[in-house]
């Protein structure tokens, strides 16, 4: 592992999280949402950054493991790092962080996360730190604006829309997120999203279906930075930010 075993995780403030996410998400852009956020230091240097919160429906998300209450659950609402970590980094720190929340949060059963193939990876990192596999879908939700942001569907309509959207003219919070996609121009991006349960829990229940990681392949949802890939090419790659 390497200097991997140097690094140093600790609670950060989301001013500084916020910082580096935007710098070094490959999305540049926050999730509102997280509350908790990790620093992942090497040699006293900021280097990476996983923040934790609410999913953007939580309603529709508690269910998926059994007996979990409002407030027993965590998405990994972004991870992302810079490319001066040594190789295995990101599945420490995202055990590191796990740790954590178990030591100092015991009410947290299990945690949420997604990856994005259509702009990063299929999840090989939650692979290597103990997450199932629950869901393959294709793309339906991420269009890309005309400027080249990438946004989910329903920051174009309803509470959830992006503020400068919001001031424009020709659009509507009360519009369908159709149409004011047609009405932006926004595309929808090809691709697949992938998403992961991590059980702090042990005791708890999974309630959807467990995937094989096969499965990626058999669906040809193996991708990389938004290029399709084999299991042994994606495995030589080092990937960087996967939420």
């Amino acid at each position: 592992m390497g200097r991997a075993k140097d690094i140093i995780i600790k609670v950060i403030t989301s001013k500084i999280a916020n910082a580096f996410v935007k710098k070094h998400h490959y999305s540049g852009r926050v999730v509102n949402s997280s509350k908790l956020h990790f620093g992942c230091f090497l040699d006293n240097h900021l280097h990476g950054v996983m923040s934790y919160g609410n999913p953007m429906i939580k309603k529709n998300m508690i269910g998926m493991v059994s007996n979990t209450g409002w407030n027993d659950m965590l998405e990994l609402n972004r991870m992302a790092f810079d490319h001066i970590l040594p190789r295995n980094s990101e599945s420490r720190c995202i055990s590191i962080s796990i740790k954590l929340i178990k030591k100092n949060a015991p009410h947290i059963k299990w945690i949420l996360s997604f990856s994005d193939s259509t702009q990063c990876g299929d999840g090989t990192i939650y692979r290597a730190s103990g997450f199932y596999l629950t869901s393959i879908k294709k793309n339906k939700s991420l269009y890309k604006l005309p400027d080249g942001r990438v946004i989910n569907n329903l920051n174009m309509t309803g509470k959830y829309m992006l503020k400068d959207l919001k001031k424009r003219k020709d659009i509507s919070s009360a519009f369908s997120y159709r149409k004011n996609a047609e009405i932006l121009g926004a595309k929808p991006v090809d691709g697949f999203q992938l998403r992961y349960i991590y059980l702090i829990d042990k005791k708890q229940k999974i309630n959807v279906p467990i995937l094989p990681f096969s499965k990626i392949d058999e669906m040809g949802a193996g991708m990389y930075k938004g290029e399709k890939t084999t299991r042994e090419s994606r495995h030589k790659h080092k990937y960087k930010t996967s939420a």
